[in-house]
């Protein structure tokens, strides 16, 4: 603060003094003084405490002015250019036009009442004299270029910040248009960008942008009088034959700023521009920049596209059109509601540049950049879409065309075009029925790919769409292309044919199907119109493909809306045909079966279609599958995977048994739970060797709950066979209450090209069980607690009795040699849970009705008959109450 007051005082007495001295005096005093000024400067750190700093400007400023005038005045060009390096080059610790420079510098950037001061003294018109010579006079090397360059440098930089800072102002605009200079540098960039100097290309850019954003009135005035946007252009079509493309974008770009920023003020320099073939300018320009490199030229390249797409809102009227709306529309468009904004396209001449280059070039930057330009114009105001559209009709034009473009610029294409139906709401239907030509002439099968990809973005949008696609024929289109590939599939009998495109083939087939699948999805009459066409039997071919099986199985499952048993019938009869291996195919079929279980309508159709017997078969061909070790072919498969297969196949019996007593009569009467039984025995992780248990004394007993939560907690392992036989159990115990179908212990799987399959996965993560895979930290599930042995279980519903019997007999299998301790107290655990199933009066007389009590005397004869055997005295319980309800006396007997 001292140091600021101190100087204060000097700059007063400076000013008092100054009248009375001489030219050179009162400068030589100023020169004095700026060291000091400067030194505060850096000590405090930007805070300035300086009363008089405004008119410490003005003088700095003039002083300035006045020694750039007097180093130019009646010099050449080259003379004067290296003239006014030697003014601002450092000479010493500082030179004199060195200190003017700076102190001008740091000045301007105050405050704007010290910026007017600066630009008051005639500095704006004088630096712009400055850079034309800088700019336009390059001046041959010199070894001593490399010492000075660093010096140049912050020269350069403090130059144009000053340049910068005064002609963003409205003041800084008019003073500068004094020095008549303004049009000779705009000119200059557009005739001498090979020639001129190659340091001052960007600064001149710079600066000259900076001005073209502050235009005034009287600017544009002055650029019309001496037609300098005329010149600029005439200049321009010269070098744009002989420039590399990237410099020729450069130099155009700066011409067209003062074109488009001038628009608000005026439009002369537009009208100017356009009636000197501007437009056809930027065309030859654009056009040179097909392939060129990513990134080279990029900045300038973006600009002039930005440009153009503003230029596209620049006119004096708003465009009138009125367009055809073709019917149907989706419910929510409205167009007599669509109120134009200020944004909406008044000139279609910039977009014309922009549609010619699309339709001329293959470059994938600039025809990805033209897209993006367009779908900007859409957002700026969504009637832009039908004003373009019903003028110049460019997304209907380049339908026909974007075949022959990079695949990106497809992508990118039809991405713009399900837009118009996602975002605007609106149904091109003309473009809809190019885009669907284009599918049926299948040139170029990636784009056929990509334009059915965003046919399917629509059609999953609105149901409308199924009526859209059926009525233009794009539906038996598909069909038609879908019987032939089947037809392929089925003579190559599932050997994969050499094609060198098979991936995109294969892709499209995927798409195709799926296509169909979301045509058919809740429309009856398009499904009625697949199986008018024959199709079912070829669309089932597809089912071996797992790629295609998905959008299949879709397709099936809308088909049983029309016909059930003929669902049934191609289901059931695919998983019986299925190999022992096929478990991924048997998996999805399973599911697909279970969606449609859920109507009670398809009971029946599942019963005559002999689905229960079709789903018992997939149990008994895993026969062994779970044994420990595995063995054979099991081995490389898993017995995750089995137990999953397990589970579905348990899920889709108690879905067509649940609420329906016809069902569950059938199953009860055609002696199919204990058909479940042997074929669950079979598995492999139950005893079938049929030897006489030895009965051994417990040393500790654990309830079935127990059980569970030690199957799957890492401190408590179990042996892998009995995990597996205590998953089952659990199965079937959700079977008893009837809730098995509800459950879902296993993680989604996806078809290949939806998901790529984690090949690095540990191989034990392939053998945990289905809850590791649900819950982390192996936690159970709540469910599967609800009847193992919880106190706070007082009673439960027996849905399905006929599971209970399943349990029963698979009771004397839960055994394993060298395991005789912990068989015996996992058999104790299930009879202790089926004691507790058959606690209530009507769970007795249910499972009498079901025949549990003879079933418990064939299955556990060994049991009954030695007193010594842990299970007597349990057994003897469950049958004493299931003989109190026993009425009949032979049923004792």
């Amino acid at each position: 603060t001292l140091l600021w007051e101190t100087l204060s005082k000097q700059f007063v007495e400076y000013q008092q003094a100054a009248p009375f001295l001489i030219p050179e005096e009162q400068q030589r005093r100023l020169l004095e003084f700026l060291p000091l000024f400067l030194k505060a400067w850096d000590q405090s750190a930007g805070v300035i405490v300086f009363p008089n700093i405004q008119l410490l400007a003005s003088e700095v400023s003039k002083l300035l002015t006045k020694e750039i005038k007097r180093n130019l005045n009646g010099k050449p060009a080259e003379e004067a250019r290296l003239a006014l390096e030697q003014l601002l080059k450092q000479k010493g610790e500082a030179g004199d036009g060195h200190l003017l420079l700076k102190s001008v510098y740091l000045l301007s950037q105050t405050d704007l009442r010290t910026m007017w001061n600066i630009i008051g003294s005639g500095l704006p018109a004088a630096l712009m004299q400055c850079l034309y010579l800088f700019f336009t006079v390059p001046l041959k090397k010199t070894s001593d270029d490399r010492e000075t360059s660093e010096d140049d440098a912050q020269t350069q930089e403090m130059l144009v910040k000053i340049m910068l800072n005064m002609y963003k102002e409205e003041q800084g605009i008019e003073e500068l248009l004094a020095a008549d200079k303004l049009q000779s540098l705009i000119i200059a960039t557009s005739s001498l960008w090979d020639q001129c100097s190659h340091s001052w290309k960007v600064p001149t850019g710079c600066v000259l942008r900076t001005i073209s954003k502050a235009q005034t009135k009287n600017s544009i005035v002055y650029l019309q009088a001496v037609d300098c946007i005329k010149i600029a252009v005439q200049n321009l079509f010269t070098l744009a034959d002989t420039l590399p493309a990237c410099d020729v974008c450069e130099a155009a770009s700066i011409v067209l700023c003062f074109v488009k920023d001038s628009y608000p003020v005026s439009s002369a320099l537009l009208t100017e521009f356009e009636n000197n073939d501007g437009y056809q300018l930027l065309l030859k320009i654009l056009l040179r920049c097909e392939g060129l490199q990513q990134n080279e030229g990029d900045p300038y390249l973006d600009e002039i596209l930005d440009m153009l797409t503003c230029l596209t809102t620049c006119g004096k009227t708003e465009l009138k059109v009125s367009g055809n709306i073709v019917h149907p529309q989706l419910p929510h468009f409205d167009f007599e509601r669509t109120q134009p904004s200020g944004m909406t396209v008044k000139n279609l001449q910039p977009f014309q540049v922009l549609q010619s280059i699309f339709q001329r070039s293959n470059d994938q930057h600039l025809c990805g950049r033209i897209l993006a330009a367009i779908g900007t114009i859409w957002a700026w105001d969504r009637v832009n879409f039908f004003l373009l559209e019903w003028t110049l009709q460019p997304i209907n034009q380049f339908t026909d065309i974007i075949h022959f473009k990079p695949h990106p610029v497809q992508v990118q294409f039809f991405r713009l075009v399900e837009s118009i139906v996602l975002d605007l709401s609106y149904v091109p239907h003309e473009i809809l029925k190019k885009v669907q030509y284009l599918i049926k002439e299948n040139i170029v099968p990636f784009c056929t790919l990509t334009a059915l990809q965003c046919l399917l973005s629509m059609t999953q949008k609105d149901l409308l769409f199924s009526d859209i696609f059926r009525d233009s024929g794009l539906l038996g289109l598909l069909l038609a292309l879908l019987r032939k590939e089947a037809k392929i599939l089925r003579k190559s009998a599932g050997t994969p044919l050499p094609n060198p495109k098979e991936g995109t083939e294969k892709e499209l087939n995927v798409v195709m199907l799926k296509m169909v699948a979301a045509l058919t999805a809740r429309s009856v009459r398009n499904t009625v119109v697949l199986k008018d066409y024959g199709m079912v039997p070829y669309i089932k071919i597809f089912l071996d493909d797992e790629c295609y099986r998905s959008a299949t199985l879709s397709i099936l499952e809308q088909l049983s809306v029309i016909n059930y048993e003929e669902y049934m019938s191609i289901i059931i009869g695919a998983l019986c045909s299925s190999t022992q291996w096929e478990l991924h195919l048997k998996l999805d079929l399973l599911k697909s079966l279970l969606r449609i279980l859920e109507s009670p309508k398809s009971h029946s159709a599942f019963r005559a279609c002999s689905g229960f017997n079709g789903l018992l078969s997939l149990l008994s061909d895993m026969e062994g599958a779970l044994q420990d070790p595995p063995c054979g072919q099991w081995a490389a498969v898993g017995q995750n995977s089995v137990l999953e297969l397990v589970f579905y196949a348990l899920q889709g019996i108690t879905a067509a048994l649940h609420l329906d007593p016809v069902n569950s009569t059938f199953f009860q009467r055609n002696g199919l739970f204990e058909k479940m039984a042997e074929d669950l025995g079979s598995l492999g992780c139950f005893w079938t060797e049929g030897k006489k248990q030895i009965p051994v004394r417990l040393e500790k007993t654990r309830t079935f709950a127990e059980f569970l939560d030690a199957a799957f907690c890492s401190s408590q392992p179990l042996p892998e066979w009995l995990k597996n036989c205590v998953w089952i159990l659990n199965f079937l115990d959700h079977m008893v209450k009837g809730t098995l179908h509800q459950e879902s212990y296993f993680k989604e799987r996806k078809p290949e090209m939806e998901e790529a399959r984690d090949d690095q996965k540990a191989p034990q993560a392939q053998e945990e069980h289905p809850v590791a895979f649900k819950r982390p930290g192996n936690k159970l599930p709540a469910s599967a607690y609800m009847l193992w042995g919880n106190p706070e279980v007082k009673d439960c519903t027996i849905v399905h009795p006929g599971a209970v019997c399943v349990m029963v007999r698979l009771l004397p299998k839960l055994y394993k040699e060298g395991y005789a301790q912990l068989s015996q107290e996992i058999q104790c655990a299930l009879v202790d849970h089926i004691q507790s199933l058959v606690k209530s009066e009507k769970s007795r007389q249910v499972m009498c009705e079901c025949g549990l009590l003879s079933t418990v005397i064939t299955s556990c004869q060994d049991a009954f008959c030695s007193d010594s055997h842990p299970l007597h005295l349990p057994l003897t319980r469950v049958f004493e109450k299931l003989a109190s309800q026993a009425v009949e006396p032979h049923v004792l007997r």
